[in-house]
């Protein structure tokens, strides 16, 4: 088998590479990047230097490799989390979304790729009394900016579910965490946390989906057997922000979270901001863990000392 992966050199891109060559698979990965091109290598894939906006350019790299099975997990995302960061980054993220992907789908459908598989999101559901389920809708009534980012996701997956490829696979995942992400302990949330700099937001009542990365490259290793089309890949323990905040701040050994009202947080950072404190909502993995005998670990931050 032969799987190429664009976004390779993500948070979730490396774990992804040692998790199939350890399983014998034939791996090429995407890149622009000389410097990304030798990390790759070392990981024992093989690198494949392309300009994913040049549809041409593309078509040629996925020509010369002949891949089985594509993995796409575009994102071009700040390496400082902030509202402000999040907001810069918005137009690129989308751009390389949208354009970059749609030029990989049109190069698998035109050499016949069997499977295809997509990241998307579990945080973006519309409100609910029960963890969110694949059949739950996105919340297109949330705040200006959650709702571009959610029409983006929603963009990817219709294009991918009514395109020719044989398997579909899309695979909506928590935040990211673990090495290299926000929330690893030299991260930037957890800098943030650490001089008191991200609050607690009215009540901090938004329920937050999380996945670390290693179970999530494990979740795309699995879906190659996939028998259905969408999962929810997240932990078994949705969190407020509130508890997240406090559980993560001790497993930090940092101070404790200071609080903010909506309204001055509204004023700070904006809509956004509020509506990710307060309205998120979680997600089941039920799904996932009966089809795919997903097994997520224990978030790290709920195992330290009282």
């Amino acid at each position: 088998m032969k799987i190429l992966i664009a976004g390779a050199t993500g948070a979730i891109g490396i774990p992804l590479i040692k998790k199939l060559v350890l399983n014998n698979i034939e791996v090429f990965a995407l890149t622009r990047s000389i410097k990304k091109k030798e990390i790759i290598a070392k990981l024992g894939a093989k690198p494949i230097i392309v300009d994913i906006f040049d549809e041409n350019n593309v078509k040629q790299a996925l020509t010369n490799c002949q891949p089985d099975v594509i993995v796409d997990m575009l994102t071009s995302l700040p390496k400082n989390y902030t509202p402000l960061e999040m907001q810069k980054a918005a137009a690129n993220d989308k751009k390389i979304r949208i354009e970059g992907g749609l030029n990989l789908l049109k190069a698998a459908e035109d050499l016949s790729v069997t499977t295809y598989i997509q990241q998307s999101c579990a945080f973006w559901y519309e409100p609910g009394s029960h963890l969110a389920t694949e059949e739950d809708l996105f919340a297109f009534n949330a705040t200006p900016g959650i709702i571009a980012g959610i029409k983006v996701y929603q963009e990817i997956e219709q294009r991918l579910l009514h395109s020719s490829i044989p398997k579909k696979i899309i695979l909506r995942f928590g935040f990211f965490y673990g090495p290299n992400t926000w929330y690893a302990k030299d991260g930037s949330m957890a800098e943030q946390v650490k001089k008191q700099a991200y609050p607690i937001i009215g009540k901090g009542n938004g329920t937050w989906n999380f996945v670390h990365i290693e179970d999530a490259a494990n979740a795309i290793y699995l879906a190659l057997k996939a028998p259905s089309i969408i999962y929810n890949i997240v932990s078994d323990s949705p969190i407020t922000q509130a508890d997240f905040l406090n559980h993560y701040a001790n497993w930090l050994d940092a101070p404790k979270p200071f609080q903010r009202t909506i309204e001055e947080e509204m004023k700070i950072n904006g809509p956004d901001s509020v509506y990710y404190a307060t309205q998120l909502r979680g997600a089941s993995n039920k799904k996932a863990k009966n089809e795919l005998s997903f097994s997520p670990r224990p978030l790290e931050w709920l195992k330290v000392k009282s």
